[in-house]
């Protein structure tokens, strides 16, 4: 009956099951409140944001990555890889802060996704985030136990209940310290989000210390020993803008982490101003530590000198300064404690997102009535990470952490283009309002055709009493006649307006995908990949030209939660940031793929037989959006 429809019925099997994969769920409003069994605590300021993005994004890793990109990609210009790199992860940045400022609640890229683009690809986008943050905590916890190793003398020196045993049956190296470390910071995460992000807090702020003591111990050398490492025959591009390039496209992966900031979206006070903050803070303090902690390495020792696995501690060493391996140590191993801290805190949240939405059992959406924490699912995830770290060496796994980065980028940035071009104009609503949706239907439907009767002067017009179709007394009022047609005439316009801009973010991906994959792949023959960068250049450059041309939607300034931060340079930003992200996916390697292919194929059955069956909008009922606060007066309920 009038504008609505459902979302399943009248339609055959393979029409619900895409139905299925398309529709989307409303932004969470006023009216659309978080039952109060599954209410997270508000709890964080920006303080506490900028604690979870540094903590969660500068990791070990640093300690490493700049002795490994000097010496094979960057040498002296290692400082501009990190400064592009941390440009290029701005852009996603950018895209986080309106979409969490709009949409603040728990679940980060999957709930966006959900709401912008449909159920099937946020089920993705959810399912890879899962495999990303398990494998990622594990990889991290067992990258402790070596650097505790350090203060003990050696992995022989440590306590044999610490030290790391092999199992000669299985084949197997067990790491108990990386197991304890799992579960410390799982029981820590289970007592409060407060008390947790405090802990963070005081673990990075001395990684923080220790980085600056390598910043300013190691400006005191440079400008004694008059930087050495910068007056090298090669230059300052050793290997050329091209290897400075290939530096970046490594480096830009110590910027993951700040994306943690977002999925606490629903345990923030003041969202839309603290989000954009917390997001953009964190990722400018930890550019800048990287930048200045490259500039002072590279110089300290020549690039071509620099000890791959200890550069840090070997730069300090060969100047005389052998106890600094000592600081340098301390803050890798606390760089690891909260980073992984950082991995597990976001998993549990995007399970109870999940089964808040019906795809996952309703076992993960519990939250504790005392800490107001989904204790089950930070259980759950614990007990996951733990035994990985424990058992396996997920090294090899460890590129497969990246995958589900890069989509939610990527997918997030393409959320941004439709939020701006083509927001849903749908409304989900309960079957149990199906007579309350009735019933504000007929009275559009009513309304819309009830022609004034009456006589009126609209823009100086007049009306004239003429019979109309041989029936007499009828009054037809044509200034009103042709607003009405005006009307229609926006709509159409509208409609094919949503329609241009739809198809071009479309061809848009589909450019971006040709153009990254034909550039990369040198094994494709010269014409094909030509032909290719061609065709995924044009279709790029047609859509950037098209979304500047054409307006926005207008209903993007009350989609969601108004007042926050809006991305600039749209379209131009989210494409680009389209364009660098598919681009490290396709270079991720065929070994890789492979890997989350089968990760990502459990997924499609999972959602085939349970998420799609049991999803919270299997009934639901869509209304316009024009329409829906006149449904929600009605109804006089708040919906859950």
């Amino acid at each position: 009956m009038g504008f609505l429809f459902d979302s399943q019925k009248g339609v055959g099997l393979w029409g619900g099951c895409l139905r299925s994969l398309l529709r989307r769920k409303q932004v969470d409003s006023a009216h659309v409140k978080a039952n109060a069994h599954h209410q997270l605590a508000k709890e964080l300021s920006v303080p506490h944001l900028i604690a979870i993005g540094v903590g969660s994004t500068i990791g070990a890793g640093v300690y490493i990555l700049v002795g490994t990109v000097a010496r094979e990609h960057s040498g002296p210009a290692l400082s501009i890889s990190f400064l592009i790199a941390g440009i290029a992860a701005a852009l996603s940045a950018f895209c986080y802060a309106e979409l969490a400022s709009r949409c603040p609640s728990a679940g980060s890229a999957y709930h966006y996704s959900y709401i912008c683009v449909g159920e099937g690809v946020a089920w993705l986008i959810g399912w890879a985030l899962i495999l990303e943050y398990t494998i990622g905590g594990s990889a991290v916890a067992r990258g402790i136990s070596p650097n505790l190793a350090f203060f003990f003398g050696g992995q022989d020196s440590l306590p044999i209940f610490l030290a790391r045993q092999y199992i000669p049956g299985l084949d197997i190296v067990v790491d108990p310290v990386a197991a304890i470390l799992v579960f410390i910071v799982t029981g820590l995460l289970c007592v409060g989000i407060k008390e947790s992000t405090l802990v963070q807090g005081m673990v990075t702020t001395v990684n923080v210390c220790a980085m600056l003591f390598v910043i300013i111990a190691g400006s005191y050398l440079g400008f004694k020993t008059g930087w050495a490492g910068y007056g090298l025959p090669t230059g300052f591009f050793a290997f050329g803008v091209d290897g400075m390039l290939a530096g970046s496209a490594t480096v830009f992966f110590a910027y993951i982490g700040f994306d943690s900031v977002a999925s606490t979206a629903e345990e923030v006070k003041n969202p839309q101003r603290d989000l954009p903050l917390g997001i953009g803070l964190a990722l400018s303090i930890c550019c800048t530590l990287y930048i200045l902690v490259s500039v002072v390495i590279v110089g300290l020792v020549p690039y071509h000198a620099m000890n791959p696995d200890t550069p840090i501690s070997s730069a300090f060493a060969e100047h005389g300064m052998q106890w600094a391996a000592y600081i340098i140590t301390a803050g890798a191993v606390m760089a690891l404690c909260s980073t992984l801290m950082g991995s597990i805190l976001p998993q549990p949240r995007i399970l109870m997102a999940m089964a808040r939405d019906g795809l996952l059992p309703s076992f993960f959406s519990d939250v504790n009535k005392n800490t107001q924490v989904p204790v089950k699912s930070t259980l759950a995830t614990g007990i996951g990470a733990a035994m990985l770290a424990f058992f396996m060496d997920v090294d090899q796994l460890a590129g497969m952490v990246s995958v589900g980065t890069l989509l939610a980028f990527t997918m997030v940035a393409i959320s941004v283009l439709i939020l701006r071009y083509v927001p849903p104009d749908m409304v989900p609503f309960p079957s149990s309002l199906q007579d309350t949706i009735d019933f504000v239907s007929l009275q559009y439907g009513v309304n819309s055709q009830n022609i004034n009767v009456e006589t009126s002067d609209v823009n100086g017009g007049t009306s004239s009493n003429l019979p109309l179709l041989g029936k007499k007394n009828t009054v037809v009022d044509y200034p009103k006649i042709v607003k009405q047609e005006a009307q229609g005439n926006y709509v159409r316009n509208e409609e094919n307006r949503r329609k241009i801009a739809g198809s071009t973010i479309a061809f848009t991906c589909i450019g971006a995908f040709l153009l990254t994959y034909a550039a990369t792949d040198l094994n494709i023959p010269r014409p094909v990949r030509f032909t290719l960068c061609g065709v995924g250049g044009a279709l790029l450059l047609f859509g950037l030209i098209v979304l500047t041309l054409i307006e926005q939607d207008d209903a993007r300034h009350s989609f969601g939660h108004s007042g926050g931060f809006i991305c600039p340079f749209v379209p131009l930003l989210p494409i680009f940031c389209i364009l660098i992200n598919i681009y490290l996916l396709i270079n991720l390697g065929a070994a890789t793929w492979a890997r989350v292919s089968v990760w990502l194929l459990i997924g499609v059955f999972v959602y085939a037989f349970y998420g799609r069956t049991h999803s919270s909008l299997l009934d639901a009922v869509y209304v316009p959006a024009a329409h829906a606060d006149k449904i929600y007066r009605s109804s006089g309920d708040s919906l859950a």
